[in-house]
């Protein structure tokens, strides 16, 4: 009698530590102020041990320690290491930057950061913090929104942070955003969000006037890749995101991530998904020695999160109006891992 032999296959999977693998994150830290009164900033006195927030060095320590622990922790189960790049919205100034850096969870990387300052009222700008042994600066600029309201007056609003440089052998080009806020009403500011997103366009034409980041087979050197992060203070169905970003060469890597359970920030116990990361089309590619888009994600791990009452499984936040809660953020960080070919 023959003997029969069963083969079974079975398919392995590779760790994903076997990659080339560079997380690139964003993070509104909710106000991020130090101690000391800024007199030319708005809200600033808020923030000071005698002001309304009653904002202590030993809160401005915690809060230090809190970001910075979450920062840490951010794409590690992917890539076994901290982020490469991480862009923040709500900073306050380059001190507060300067000290986050120094915290003991981030101090043993080689961060920098880059920060302008901008004209927004409340004193809240974007920043850049980047891995020095990843990622190549090459220029940063802060890109001036004008935006007017009915009456022709101006409406302040952040800059967007622009930064070139070369991520693990690949040159990028990201774009750092902290929109209008919804304050006055969603639709009410809907204008000013289409505008934000037109202006941001045209920015991104004059890099790349000849629309290099729709090919995904350029080497290297011709491909133009962009990466668009940030709190754009909208979802990613809406019409600036949907309308004004995505036609234009952009895929939206985080836009999936939202549903009813789940998203960036909750607003009376409903879900927003305002933190996203969008990337040209050319960063889907097989061209060798380019990074590509992996995956994306949310990190809203427990740790991040409230336990227990009403707002459960929210973010824990620093503050809610003038009540202290010592939490870390009232948004949850997004990001995306890039692996290279």
């Amino acid at each position: 009698m023959p003997y029969i032999w069963e083969l079974n296959f079975f398919k392995l999977s590779i760790p994903s530590q076997s990659f080339e693998q560079y997380t690139v994150a964003f993070y509104n830290v909710e106000n991020l102020f130090d101690v000391v009164n800024d007199p030319h900033v708005y809200l600033n006195e808020d923030f000071t041990e005698y002001g309304c927030k009653n904002w202590t060095e030993n809160r401005y320590q915690k809060k230090l320690s809190k970001i910075s622990d979450a920062i840490s922790k951010i794409g590690f189960g992917s890539t076994g290491k901290l982020p490469s790049i991480i862009g923040l919205a709500e900073v306050e100034n380059k001190k507060v930057l300067s000290d986050l850096i120094q915290q003991p969870k981030l101090a043993h990387s080689n961060y920098d950061f880059i920060h302008y300052d901008s004209p927004d009222e409340r004193g809240i700008d974007v920043a850049f913090l980047y891995d020095k042994t990843v990622f190549k600066l090459l220029h940063s600029e802060p890109l001036n929104i004008h935006l007017e309201n009915e009456e022709g007056v101006r409406d302040t609003t952040r800059d967007i942070l622009y930064v070139e440089g070369i991520l693990a052998g690949t040159p990028v080009h990201i774009y750092v955003n902290h929109w209008p806020s919804r304050r006055d009403g969603a639709t009410t500011t809907d204008a000013k969000r289409v505008e934000v997103a037109s202006q941001l366009v045209q920015y991104i034409d004059k890099k790349d006037p000849e629309n290099k980041r729709v090919v995904n087979s350029l080497s290297i050197k011709e491909a133009h890749h962009i990466i668009i992060m940030g709190d754009f203070n909208d979802d990613p169905e809406n019409d600036s995101i949907k309308k004004g970003i995505l036609p234009y060469g952009f895929d939206n890597t985080t836009a999936s991530l939202k549903n009813f359970h789940r998203g960036s920030l909750n607003h009376n116990f409903k879900w927003n998904l305002f933190d996203q990361v969008m990337i040209s089309q050319s960063l889907h590619n097989d061209v060798i020695d380019s990074l590509y888009f992996h995956k994306a994600d949310i990190f809203d791990d427990i740790m991040l999160r409230q336990w227990k009452g009403k707002y459960r499984g929210q973010p824990a936040r620093t503050f809610v109006g003038r009540t202290y809660k010592g939490g870390y953020s009232d948004h949850f960080p997004v990001f995306a891992i890039f692996r290279r070919n």
